[in-house]
């Protein structure tokens, strides 16, 4: 971990929740190859002959291979990531080269540094072994009758993969999905937007009342406001705008309590605002992909009134849905408007035409730069218009002069109709398409069922008119993008692990034997996550990826065992014997790794709930790994093998 953190600082790598997360989350990884380097060298100077330092040159020489193997397993599985974009590359390239870098000097330290410490440290007393206790008496009693039923009848293995596949089916159907980690972030933004064509001074008066609900909640330490700007740096109005506030630490009730009641009492007591509440990292997802709402249906046609129509239709329609709230339609007021229309033909009269009309309008109220003056190193222009004063009310802008052809001033009014506009919406466009997209937030509910039941409701017949499409946005759209990217990188990530294999072994059938265990073992991930409540999202995905990895070490580390074994003795013995002798170093590489796993599965300490799911995945698939490398990989390897050799001789005798 020294080295890591060296490393790190090499790469200009801060210490962050990702950097620190896959550091905790590699520790339990790197005791693996210590433990069974120690056990593979503690066992040879019992059985062997010769100066003890020779034994112990030799045993770790003979473990090169295997510990090898194990290793390039588990940092395989983190090369597709490096090819990973977006929010979910942003979040795990950290992590994966903290991990892949901790691991790979793992592996280094234990070739080189535990022989040299072993014989220094360890001589033939340390060799001597102390009798098996009552327990490990019986529990290698009962391993060598069970592996020895199953190697006399395959067909038994069926009876506990066959639950096991059946229960990781349930628990994938009942696991909600998500897109981030819940957690308690210790602060949250609040984004605020008042009435359409609000002043900037209006505004300021009801955001002091705001601040007077937030500086009188307890739990609240700070808070910073801007108005007409937010965090996310887009553009907006002087309507428009967030807060961020800080909570004070130590005992307190979590975030998400905290800045629901201080919404709540906002809607309550400040009635003209509208006000939308989320942590800062959901915050910050929604600014880099500008939708921060969870569900966004966008809404497609090019007739805005059948727009604005259909986003009020829907925006009813999923309201409805269990765990929908916060639901807005997506139209969005941008104030009062006057509407000049010029008659072409008065105007032509004066010698003027609609465009000439226009300009000496648009030049008395918006201004024109007549003059360049310089200040400093620069030139500031010199606009020249009409003062405010003059142009401030509707019928000072019937009496604007306008200038004929033939220098005659006429009124405004005589050449053009003005009509004032209310509440003209926004126009947005999405693919130079015409769009009003309909947001929503999710209370009490995962990301996935709920998105599920708003599809359903979208697809009920006439709620979209002939001619309209949409399509799903917001978080729901970036979750299944990280969601088909992980998905890549995990099947990368076998393909990889399965080509290891063949170049380790050379034969089909060790690398598919060796390969059911980790692929077995996904479906205990999602028995853990359903059994916890934890939702698949992409911290979880990681944990799945990585345990393919983790399993395939240790089956790596029992099939070196029993493939050297196999030279002397038949087959079914040689895997007794590599059972007997593996089953201590995989028992305690499993419950050391589960025990530094433990702390962030169960969320200790601030930021934890980030690797909470990567850290109950692979402990639920490390709770399956033991029975299926000891058990289920070599039953399945001696099947494999007793069907080549019959077809063998099948092909023989004919």
């Amino acid at each position: 971990l020294a080295i890591t953190v060296m490393l790190l600082n090499v790469l200009h790598m801060s210490f962050n929740m990702m950097t620190l997360g896959g550091m905790a989350a590699a520790v339990g990884l790197l005791i693996d190859d210590v433990i069974v380097m120690l056990e593979h060298i503690m066992r040879r100077l019992r059985d062997g002959t010769g100066p003890v330092r020779d034994r112990i040159a030799g045993a770790a020489w003979e473990f090169t291979r295997p510990l090898t193997g194990s290793s390039a397993a588990t940092v395989v599985i983190f090369l597709p990531l490096a090819f990973l974009t977006g929010v979910t590359g942003a979040f795990f390239k950290a992590l994966s080269l903290t991990m892949a870098s901790a691991l790979v000097i793992s592996y280094l330290l234990t070739w080189v540094a535990v022989p040299l410490l072993a014989e220094w440290l360890i001589d033939e007393r340390h060799a001597e072994e102390h009798p098996p206790g009552r327990f490990s008496t019986k529990l290698l009693a009962g391993y060598e009758s069970t592996l020895g039923k199953l190697l006399k009848r395959p067909a038994w293995l069926l009876l506990g993969v066959v639950p096991l596949l059946l229960v990781g089916v349930l628990a994938y159907r009942q696991v909600g999905t998500g897109f981030m980690p819940k957690m308690d972030e210790g602060g949250f933004t609040l984004d605020y937007l008042s009435e359409p064509g609000t002043s900037l001074t209006e505004t300021d008066r009801l955001l002091a009342q705001v601040e007077q609900i937030i500086q009188s909640n307890p739990y609240v330490a700070t808070y910073s406001r801007r108005t007409g700007l937010q965090l996310g740096g887009g553009l907006t109005e002087a309507n428009t705008g967030d807060f961020f506030v800080r909570l004070k630490n130590g005992t307190r009730p979590p975030t998400s309590i905290v800045m629901e009641h201080i919404r709540e009492e906002i809607v309550a007591k400040v009635p003209g605002l509208d006000v939308d509440v989320s942590q800062l990292m959901e915050d910050l997802i929604g600014d880099l992909t500008e939708v921060p709402q969870p569900i966004e249906i966008k809404l497609y046609s090019d007739d805005q009134a059948q727009l604005d129509a259909t986003a009020k239709k829907v925006a009813a329609a999923i309201s409805k849905v269990n765990g929908v709230a916060e639901v807005r339609n997506g139209i969005k007021p941008a104030g009062d408007a006057l509407d000049i229309k010029v008659d072409p033909i008065k105007a032509g009269l004066l010698g003027l035409d609609p465009v000439a009309v226009a300009q000496q309008v648009a030049d008395a109220v918006a201004g024109n730069v007549a003059a360049q003056l310089p200040q400093g190193p620069k030139m500031v222009g010199v606009r020249v218009w009409l003062p405010p004063t003059s142009r401030a009310r509707l019928q000072q802008l019937e009496a604007l002069p306008i200038r004929a052809a033939n220098g005659q001033i006429v009124p405004l009014s005589q050449l053009a109709t003005i009509r004032e506009e209310q509440g003209q919406p926004e126009i947005d466009r999405d693919n130079l398409k015409r769009m009003v997209a309909v947001t929503a937030r999710i209370v009490g509910r995962d990301l996935g069922s709920t998105v599920s039941d708003v599809k359903q409701v979208l697809a009920k017949p006439g709620l979209l008119p002939p001619g309209m499409y949409h399509e799903m946005g917001g978080l729901y759209a970036q979750q299944q993008i990280a969601f088909h990217d992980l998905s890549i990188v995990m099947l990368a990530a076998i393909a990889l692990v399965f080509t290891l294999l063949l170049f380790l072994y050379e034969s089909f059938r060790v690398a598919l034997a060796l390969m059911a265990a980790p692929l077995l073992a996904l479906s205990a991930v999602f028995v853990g996550l359903w059994i916890t409540g934890i939702e698949l999202n992409i911290s979880a995905m990681m944990g799945m990826t990585m345990i393919v990895g983790i399993v395939t070490e240790l089956a790596i580390f029992y099939f070196s065992e029993m493939n050297d074994a196999v030279q002397r003795m038949p087959l079914h013995e040689a895997m007794l014997y590599a059972g007997h002798h593996r089953m201590r170093p995989i028992l305690m590489s499993t419950i050391a790794a589960i025990l530094t796993l433990l702390p962030l599965a169960l969320a200790i300490g601030q930021g934890s709930q980030m690797q909470q799911p990567l850290a109950v995945a692979i402990i639920a698939g490390m709770l399956v790994q033991v029975p299926l490398v000891l058990l289920v990989m070599p039953a399945l390897y001696a099947w494999l093998v007793g069907r080549g050799r019959k077809k063998s001789t099948t092909q023989s005798e004919d």
